[in-house]
């Protein structure tokens, strides 16, 4: 009997051995889902008297599952705390920020990169004989672009030197005439003086021949004759007279023709001026530093006065041109800190100021301004355009070009003013200020 038991316990206890694992096991899922429900101890006692052996070995499996549990919720609440207090503590950073800086600043994107684009056009026509640059050349200031056959213009210049020759031969001609009738002149005043002595002679006989008419020692015949002489002396005087005079006269005809003909070679030289500007012109070239943009120019094609022939684009002279809501115009003023962000350099910032403000909004400035007395008055909020000036260490890179689109963000924040103070930055003391007035 003693051998038999023996050999039943042995049994027993194999089988034991045998299924512990999965009994172990089953025992401790027990365990955690009774902890899990609520009642960790209920579901250890039961798993105690279920099996009293495994229950001393997977007692402390059941208790360390039985603490994390417990420690659960504590770590529940842990964790969102946390996920509360981050974007609390992000937003609350951010409207910081805003309070303190962000509020002072305006930002528009409806800006761009702008330049004193420079249209090349020819002053005279003609034939496009050289196309002396490339698309995208950069050009300095008295470059040669483009030339204009100078054929008509040569042509024209020596017509107008052959006028100026012209005319000085007539200019010389004139003065050889003046100098002709001065001395006609100083002859006639000759022949003056010699009549005048002519007349005061017969007049002398005439006076002699009287007095021996008076003792009867003279005819009357040769009173007459004396009379006649004298009558003809004095005609040869008056007509040496008018021939002086004549000749003065001629001298100053002369003259006047001289100043005619010296005027008219000094139209005659203006035109020749013009004619050598015109074929001077024949020569385009670059009137300032620049880059050659939106050449339209071919070699042999026609062209007239004014045609657009390309444009140059001076990439150190440039600026930014942000147009700003008409409700954000009162807090700008000239000379404004201005943050640049350019759309083509993300990763860059430039800094600018307010150069200077329109006189009026956008639309005036249009080709046909909008007229709203019709009836189909829509409401939209105005642009102002405002200029704003970029470093000249910064243009003179050559990054930027004209049209490029930016992003403005203006600092209003007065600098030299107090530090505000909390209800102002809330907007209270202004609010307070209004009702108080109203009062």
């Amino acid at each position: 009997m003693a051998t038999k038991k023996q050999t039943h316990r042995k049994e027993a206890g194999t089988a034991d051995d045998n299924s512990s694992p999965g009994t172990k096991d089953a025992e401790g899922t027990a365990i955690v889902a009774g902890a899990a429900a609520g009642n960790p101890d209920t579901a250890l006692e039961k798993s105690e008297k279920a099996s009293p052996e495994t229950s001393l070995e997977s007692a402390p499996v059941a208790l360390e599952n039985t603490a994390i549990i417990r420690r659960s919720p504590r770590l529940k609440r842990f964790v969102a705390s946390v996920l509360l207090l981050v974007p609390l503590a992000f937003g609350g950073t951010l409207g910081y920020d805003w309070l303190i800086r962000g509020q002072f600043f305006i930002t528009t994107n409806d800006a761009y990169v702008r330049s004193e684009l420079t249209i090349i056009s020819p002053k005279v026509a003609g034939y496009a004989a050289t196309v002396a640059v490339l698309e995208n050349a950069h050009v300095k200031a008295g470059d040669l672009l483009v030339v204009i056959d100078p054929g008509d213009y040569q042509i024209a210049v020596e017509a107008a030197q052959g006028k100026i020759k012209t005319q000085n031969a007539s200019i010389a001609r004139i003065a050889r005439q003046i100098d002709a009738q001065t001395a006609v002149v100083l002859q006639t005043k000759a022949d003056l003086t010699a009549a005048g002595a002519e007349a005061s002679r017969t007049a002398a006989d005439l006076e002699r021949t009287q007095s021996l008419a008076k003792r009867s020692f003279s005819s009357r015949k040769t009173l007459d004759a004396a009379h006649a002489a004298l009558a003809r002396a004095n005609a040869a005087v008056q007509s040496a007279e008018a021939a002086v005079q004549a000749a003065r006269a001629n001298v100053e005809v002369f003259r006047a023709q001289q100043q005619e003909a010296i005027h008219l070679r000094q139209e005659y030289k203006t035109a020749l001026k013009k004619t050598e500007r015109d074929l001077e012109y024949t020569n385009v070239r670059a009137p300032i530093d620049g880059i050659v943009g939106n050449l339209a120019v071919k070699q042999g094609q026609l062209l007239q006065s004014g045609t657009r022939l390309l444009a140059l684009v001076p990439l150190d002279r440039i600026y930014v041109e942000a147009n700003f809501k008409e409700t954000q115009i009162s807090r700008l003023k000239v000379g404004q800190p201005v943050a640049i962000e350019v759309d083509a350099f993300r990763e860059e910032t430039i800094s600018g100021r307010i150069e200077s403000i329109a006189p009026a909004a956008g639309r005036e400035f249009s080709l046909l301004p909008p007229e709203n007395a019709t009836g189909n008055f829509t409401k939209i909020v105005q642009r102002v355009p405002v200029r704003i000036s970029i470093p000249s260490d910064v243009a003179a890179q050559g990054r930027l070009r004209p049209g490029l689109s930016v992003v403005v963000n203006v600092d209003t924040l007065d600098k030299n003013a107090p530090p505000p103070t909390l209800m102002g930055l809330l907007g209270w003391e202004r609010a307070e200020a209004e009702g108080t007035r109203e009062k």
